[in-house]
């Protein structure tokens, strides 16, 4: 596969049971990427649902508002705040994915919270601008102004100075990464690490995981070719390294703080993922690599069904608290 993993493409028997209930419960859906903004919206909040129930308990769960900054380009922009007990100092600042177009730090609560407890630091997550409608680099930029600001806005709720981390899942790694990448640029401090869980880094359909699961199961090429769309709005992004990281020059890429990058075996996106880690190993550095095997993309959102998703999230909270110097 692509960066010398051969993978087998086999879902794991767990993965395939949870696959059989998830269709008796919520029956064959539409592809949401077919539908409008708003429809592909509320369907997938709808489909979320199930991977919400009987939340980990948090010390505290709240929210705050950072202001627009004309200067920057982002706009207003919500955070939601999950505090687990016995939080340490810093923070994660946390990029729900969901093709740059769906989702919200809801659909992503499940996750987060449990990643918060498994890390033992807060965990923030901001409600960005969405494509179609806010296309490249809107969702970007409100990412970047949470960076700048999650202690001081989240210094009443809990949150306390210290090591911050980025994390992202899937479009949320992409802006997770181009976020560091966007502050390098701009000479600004770089967060302390980052956690980049199975994320497209570039505008390429072509790889050996696109080949081998284009038609899925869950993502498939046709729906990636159409979230970039969503996000390109028109606009010629493939050679921006803040659209596309896999792009990014290797002093860009040298420059980055340790990174986590977790990929899922049965996922069209998992070149992606092995192509970064080759991109860094090539410049000699030593970010860890983490396959797991058997699980298809967006498998952390299952945390109550899959004890692989139970056990990948323990593991990157391990990598957080390393990254943090814990």
């Amino acid at each position: 596969m692509s960066a010398a993993h051969t993978v087998s493409g086999a879902l794991s028997a767990e993965s395939v049971a949870l696959m059989a209930r998830t269709l008796a419960e919520l029956g064959q859906l539409p592809d949401p990427t077919t539908l409008t903004p708003e429809q592909g919206r509320a369907q997938s909040a709808f489909a979320s649902a199930r991977c919400n129930l009987n939340l980990p308990p948090m010390h505290s769960v709240s929210e705050v508002w950072i202001d627009a900054d004309l200067e920057l380009g982002s706009d207003r922009c919500r955070l939601k705040i999950l505090v687990p007990k016995g939080a340490g100092h810093g923070a994660i600042l946390f990029i729900h994915g969901g093709g740059f177009a769906f989702c919200s730090p809801e659909t992503h609560e499940r996750c987060a919270r449990t990643l918060a407890i498994e890390s033992g630091m807060p965990v923030v997550l901001p409600d960005y601008r969405l494509a179609p409608e806010c296309p490249f680099p809107a969702g970007l930029k409100d990412v970047v102004s949470a960076l700048r600001h999650v202690f001081s806005a989240t210094a009443a709720s809990g949150v306390t100075r210290g090591p911050l981390l980025v994390a992202g899942d899937s479009a949320g790694a992409n802006l997770a990464l181009a976020a560091m990448l966007h502050e390098e640029a701009a000479g600004r401090p770089l967060p302390d690490g980052g956690l980049l869980f199975y994320g497209n880094y570039a505008w390429s359909f072509d790889t050996p995981s696109y080949v081998q699961f284009s038609e899925g199961p869950g993502l498939t090429r046709g729906k990636m070719q159409r979230y970039w769309d969503f996000y390109a709005g028109g606009q010629n992004i493939e050679g921006d390294p803040l659209a596309c990281p896999l792009v990014a020059t290797e002093e860009q890429l040298a420059a980055m703080p340790p990174l986590y990058l977790m990929a899922a075996e049965v996922d069209p996106l998992l070149s992606d993922t092995l192509l970064l880690s080759q991109r860094l190993k090539a410049l000699g550095r030593s970010d860890e690599l983490s396959v797991i095997p058997g699980v298809m993309h967006g498998f952390l959102q299952n945390t109550s069904e899959l004890s692989a998703a139970r056990e990948a999230l323990a593991a990157a909270g391990n990598a957080a608290r390393r990254q943090a110097g814990r």
